[in-house]
């Protein structure tokens, strides 16, 4: 990567502007070409410097206000068959291994989504059954400080 390539994923982690020529106000400021501005993207794309390019739909916007962190105590190993197993629902937004503690058996995290923390009930349920990991507990949100995506 070169110094315009993270100027430009500086620029572009904000967000692209819906507009006929998206690319054409990143193009202005880094002064290259609209195209130079699509190919650099796909290449650091495709070199995995940038996992996804995709929308991002604002949840709680649209009514998805429950968000359960899940906790689940599971054999370490199971641990790659289980979060398979939990990663796969789609309900299920992030799924990680978690060091384990004296004190805190838990060591696979899972966010869960939905509209009320009924259904989130059910998801982590749902996904219980589906791996055969009866030790959980569940973590409801009470208000969202801060929820931003890695920045430069």
């Amino acid at each position: 990567m070169d110094e315009t390539d993270v100027e430009l994923l500086k620029l572009v982690q904000d967000g692209i502007p819906l507009t006929h020529s998206p690319f054409r106000g990143f193009a202005a400021r880094l002064g290259i070409s609209e195209q130079e501005v699509v190919d650099r993207l796909k290449k650091l794309q495709k070199a995995g410097k940038i996992r996804r390019f995709a929308a991002s739909i604002g949840h709680r916007a649209i009514g998805i206000t429950a968000n359960a962190m899940c906790v689940w105590n599971v054999p370490d190993e199971r641990i790659e068959e289980v979060g398979q197993i939990m990663a796969e629902f789609p309900e299920v937004t992030h799924c990680y291994e978690r060091p384990r503690y004296p004190d805190w058996p838990y060591n696979l995290f899972t966010m869960v989504h939905s509209y009320t923390p009924e259904d989130c009930e059910k998801v982590a349920a749902r996904i219980s059954e589906a791996a055969r990991i009866n030790d959980y507990t569940l973590f409801f949100s009470e208000r969202e400080f801060k929820k931003t995506g890695v920045r430069l």
